[in-house]
């Protein structure tokens, strides 16, 4: 289990390793443990149920970025088979925040890309927090093309808090590379299957997220701007970002009531990175049916359904 603690689940946490120590405790004469780890596991659980179904958005959005949870080469690891990485965008350089390869689904023979964070502040250096450069987002298109060449099936991993900002990377064209990604990304002949399994922030989501159907982790947010720079624009106070997580409808449940998505993929009771393996399975399991319904059909009839899925997009009211 995670040593890392989010100030919600902290009462949780202690509770849980008061109960690891009452089971190492042998039964002595006079004292035997069981009763008070009954009591115990049982008000663990209630606590788990109370607070892990009555999430606020804020808190949603503290789990999907906490990190312990699993991330797209975890995943790549747990249920596909046979991924061999290919590399560059054959203009600049190798970006490591976005990733891309080929794999298999349970035999099934796919495309996979997908941004990538680090454990550890090393390894979050050297995949620049999951923020991708130019490169990374050209290096995407590039593998996708190559897939609908061979007509292999796409997915994509969405978990970045947004492309990178840097001057280098405005320099390199950006906002032209994620532009041209949604461009491309709707003309590809090839079943595409979106999947955000943590942060899915802003155009550096949305430069892999043009699908036939987008998936979201149930502790996931997919949003056009993080809750603290929200915060910082409209009430120039980074600390109102509870509010504005609120506000900006970024939950899995707030993006299917508004038809922006197209199913929640639901996690383990705590969040993905208490049980992996449950999570992977989950979306395994996600990814296989979506493909196994958009493989049977053709080019023409796929390509038409996708833009019109992208036409209804936008919900409004008139008073």
């Amino acid at each position: 289990m995670s040593t890392f603690t989010l100030d919600f689940e902290r009462q949780i946490v202690e509770w849980e390793q008061k109960l690891q120590e009452l089971k190492k405790l042998p039964p002595t004469k006079g004292m035997d443990p069981a009763e008070e780890i009954q009591q115990l596991e049982q008000k663990v659980e209630q606590a788990r149920k109370q607070v892990y179904q009555h999430l606020s958005p804020w808190q949603r959005v503290q789990l999907a970025r906490h990190p312990k949870r699993p991330y797209t080469l975890d995943y790549i690891g747990k249920f596909m088979t046979d991924f061999v990485e290919i590399h560059g965008d054959r203009l600049f350089s190798d970006d490591k925040a976005l990733i891309g390869g080929l794999a298999k689904l349970e035999g099934m023979p796919i495309l996979i890309v997908g941004h990538q964070k680090g454990k550890d502040t090393k390894e979050n250096l050297y995949r620049n927090f999951g923020s991708a450069h130019p490169e990374g987002y050209r290096k995407a298109i590039r593998l996708m093309q190559i897939a609908a060449k061979f007509r292999l099936p796409i997915v994509c991993f969405i978990d970045t808090p947004g492309a990178y900002p840097g001057v280098g990377a405005e320099e390199r064209g950006q906002a032209q590379a994620i532009a041209y990604n949604l461009r491309e990304m709707s003309k590809l002949p090839v079943p595409i299957v979106v999947a955000v399994i943590g942060e899915g922030g802003s155009g550096g989501a949305l430069g892999i997220g043009v699908g036939d159907r987008v998936l979201v982790m149930e502790n996931a947010y997919y949003s056009v701007i993080s809750p603290e720079g929200c915060a910082a624009i409209l009430w120039k106070d980074r600390a109102k970002a509870p509010e504005a997580a609120a506000s900006l409808k970024l939950t899995a449940a707030d993006l299917l009531s508004l038809k922006l998505i197209d199913e929640i993929v639901p996690e383990p009771l705590g969040g993905a990175h208490r049980d992996p393996d449950t999570a992977a399975e989950n979306l395994k399991a996600a990814l296989k049916r979506n493909l196994e319904e958009l493989k049977g059909m053709d080019p023409k009839e796929l390509l038409e359904a996708r833009r019109e899925k992208y036409r209804k997009i936008g919900l409004f009211t008139e008073s």
